[in-house]
């Protein structure tokens, strides 16, 4: 019997579903040799993941310019401070002795470095006190501008050099980048959000099998996304933590897509339906839901293209690229996978394992009714509560951590606190000012006269003289502030020498140095990205508007969406700075000290949690929207669909809270705070918001929700959610023998097929 008519009036989406579940054999081989040449191919011709933190028009891109061009390139890099503390003082002779060795071996062992000794003359001003016999000294270890392997690569060197000295009564510590120093990153945070997936899946489903699904799909979608990145890598610079945030992502959405789809299957089975007809019908709504959401998870990680940052751009692809991998395993080896499974799906269910119906009677019908009965109350406490999460993000201060958040056994922050303790903070993040020198020989002397006065401003500690290159046609000045790098006394420093000090003191010298350094390029960084962060959200935002008036043919509805999105971001905010930077239960969640909240993270952030917010709101209203074509009736269409995505939407939002809570274990500040913001909006966006908000101010708005303006129904393209209206699946039990769970030949396979009203 041939059924190529009735395939042929399916929608591309069912008709891919059909032909994934009956080519299924070629589908899943198909992944596997994709998966395995992609791991192999990325093995062997992988791009070198790479921190290009390159900021075009700041006056620390324009240092560090100037640096590489005048002959200072050796300064153009990092810098490591190596640290001795001695209680018996550092002059002696076998302290000094053991030091110099140490300094010598790290000049022998890596190339382009220059290595600036205490007891260098001059160099009293690197011994506390200034004295031959204090306590703690340090050197400085220049490493010319280089590659992040490179630098991993000196990194190693140095601290084996450092694991060498042996002089009684005296320590030494690495201070700089901890990327070079510190702890290698630990890939815990996965396996954790993994595990915590797999307990979620297999109370939702009650079914070893059943869970076992979202897991599968996630994983080949990770394996092939993150291997397509570290190729990319070869012609796009990626930061090193972007493999990290393709699998956050990966695990995170992959198992929620697959879960979507395996839920709709189920319930397809359950309603009679033959598992080629359940497979179809699946891909069909909570498939096409899928490709709908992930679409606004891609266009919110590329609205980061608005920032302007080549680091933030490589960001955005590798997290579209993971994204759109995740889908395409949902769509395509899902469906063959359940193919293989048939009807088997519940199979090795847990002994207590009962069927769960969200239909009317159940808990979340009764829960709707009831915030529906107090709309308006509903709405106040929901509100209430968002606004005192959120009211923290008011005082967000953006910056960088500095070594002083580190743990406090690791070698960073030993440097760091013996640093602070026998010189002042802000030896951990001295300023570095270039100039040219139109003038020569003559500039340097101006620039000796600027030495005195940066010693006397306020908020500097100490001014170093000024060192020429050897064609003296430029110079560099080291300005030691007086506090931390995180500070914001410090960004106030620095943002006074270039509109105050130094157009003062050198007005009409002809000189403009350039103020940069790590710790000024931090703070250039905050500034800018603080600068371009209402843009930037106000693209994603127009974007994800006009795309859910396409699909829900509304206004209200998704400006409603857009800011109750923004509501739950904001708590979200709230919470980092609460944490982070206040300080609130630091301690109880292992976070370190208390400090500004990493610049990059609210975009990032906002691109993410945006996204992934608009999930649930697709899945969530689309229902709704199903409900009230179906009924009219706008009262019971939010009450049934609350009823038929709440739980499944408590049980995505559930794995993706631990997937991304579990970064909170890592040693890395940065990737604490990005885990736990993520964290929450999650949380908040699946309770608060889907749960109490979206069915008050539905109820409130009543059949206003759906409202469009005729001018506008006829210009804004249709997009479908949940499937065009088409003819269903009729299965003739006569044809085929449908309880067969491994998949038969697909001719004998191949379910009779007739249209229906």
């Amino acid at each position: 019997m041939s059924h190529a008519p009735e395939r042929a009036r399916m929608s591309l989406l069912r008709r891919t579903a059909d032909a994934c579940y009956r080519r299924r054999r070629a589908v899943l081989l198909g992944w596997i040799v994709l998966a395995a040449s992609l791991v192999v191919i990325a093995g062997a011709a992988a791009g070198e993941l790479d921190n290009d933190f390159d900021l075009p028009g700041a006056e620390s891109q324009e240092a560090a310019d100037l640096l590489r061009d005048r002959g200072f390139a050796d300064r153009a890099g990092t810098t490591i401070q190596v640290v001795v503390t001695a209680p018996g003082g550092v002059d002696d002779p076998a302290v000094r002795a053991g030091f110099e060795a140490l300094l010598a071996e790290v000049e022998r062992r890596v190339d382009d470095v220059a290595v600036v000794s205490p007891y260098e003359p001059g160099g009293e001003r690197q011994i506390s006190g200034g004295q031959a016999d204090g306590s703690i000294a340090f050197a400085e270890i220049y490493l010319a501008d280089r590659s992040d392997t490179d630098f991993a690569e000196a990194g190693d060197e140095i601290v084996a050099a450092a694991d060498e000295f042996d002089v009684a009564g005296a320590t030494v510590d690495l201070g700089g980048d901890p990327v070079i120093v510190g702890p290698e990153q630990e890939f815990g945070s996965e396996a954790f959000g993994m595990l915590a997936a797999m307990v979620i899946l297999l109370i939702a489903f009650g079914s070893v099998l059943a869970m076992g699904l979202p897991l599968v799909t996630a994983i080949f979608g990770i394996v092939c996304g993150t291997a397509i990145v570290q190729l990319v890598a070869n012609v796009v610079t990626m930061p090193t933590f972007t493999l990290q945030l393709v699998m956050m992502l990966g695990i995170g959405v992959g198992i929620d897509y697959a879960l979507f789809i395996v839920t709709r299957y189920r319930q397809a089975l359950h309603e009679g339906r033959a598992p080629r007809a359940a497979v179809v019908e699946s891909l069909d709504t909570a498939g096409r839901a899928v490709l709908f959401a992930g679409s606004t998870v891609v266009i919110s990680v590329l609205g980061l293209f608005a920032m302007g940052l080549s680091f933030t751009r490589s960001l955005a692809v590798a997290a579209a690229l993971g994204v759109l991998l995740t889908m395409l395993s949902a769509v395509t080896l899902l469906p063959a996978i359940l193919g293989f499974v048939g009807t088997n799906i519940d199979r090795l269910g847990l002994p207590h394992r009962t069927r769960a119906h969200g239909g009317r009677g159940g808990v979340w019908h009764r829960w709707s009714r009831l915030v529906q009965r107090r709309p308006l109350t509903a709405l106040v406490v929901g509100l209430a509560v968002l606004v005192v999460l959120a009211a923290p993000l008011f005082a967000i201060r953006l910056g960088f951590s500095d070594n002083g958040n580190r743990p406090a056994d690791d070698t960073t922050r030993r440097a760091y606190d013996a640093l602070a303790d026998g010189f002042g903070e802000g030896f951990n993040g001295p300023l570095l000012l270039v100039a040219d020198l139109p003038n020569g020989a003559a500039d340097l002397d101006t620039l000796t006269d600027l030495q005195a006065e940066l010693a006397s401003t306020e908020g500097v500690a100490t001014a170093t003289p000024p060192i020429a290159n050897d064609a003296s046609t430029a110079a560099i000045m080291q300005v030691i502030p007086t506090t931390s790098p995180q500070d914001e006394a410090t960004s106030d420093l620095v943002h006074r020498l270039r509109d105050d000090v130094l157009p003062d003191v050198l007005a009409g010298s002809g000189l403009d140095p350039k103020v940069g350094g790590i710790t000024a390029a931090a703070i250039d960084f905050s500034d800018y990205a603080a600068e371009r962060l209402p843009m930037f959200i106000g693209v994603v935002l127009l974007l994800s508007f006009l795309l859910l008036m396409a699909t829900f043919r509304s206004v209200l509805v998704p400006i409603k969406a857009v800011i109750m999105n923004l509501l739950s971001i904001g708590a979200a905010y709230g919470v980092v700075v609460a944490v982070f930077q206040w300080g609130w239960a630091a301690d109880l969640l292992g976070v370190g000290d208390p400090g500004p909240v990493e610049a990059w993270a609210p975009m990032m952030l906002f691109a993410i949690v945006f996204g992934l917010s608009m999930d649930y709101e697709v899945f969530l209203l689309s229902r709704m929207k199903e409900e009230y074509d179906r009924t009219g009736d706008n009262a019971l269409a939010v009450a049934d669909g609350l009823a038929s995505t709440a739980r499944l939407i408590t049980a995505a939002a559930a794995i993706m809270f631990f997937v991304f809570g579990g970064f909170v274990l890592s040693a890395d500040r940065a990737l604490q705070l990005f885990g736990m913001g993520l964290a929450v909006a999650v949380l908040v966006d699946a309770t608060v918001v889907r749960l109490v908000l979206v069915p008050a101010t539905m109820e409130l708005l009543g059949d206003r929700n759906w409202w469009l303006p005729g001018w506008l129904d006829r210009i804004v393209p249709r997009v479908h959610v949940e499937g065009r209206p088409e003819p269903k699946l009729v299965i003739d039990d006569a044809a085929v023998d449908t309880t067969s769970a491994a998949g038969d030949d697909d001719d004998a396979q191949d379910l009779a097929m007739t249209s229906s009203p």
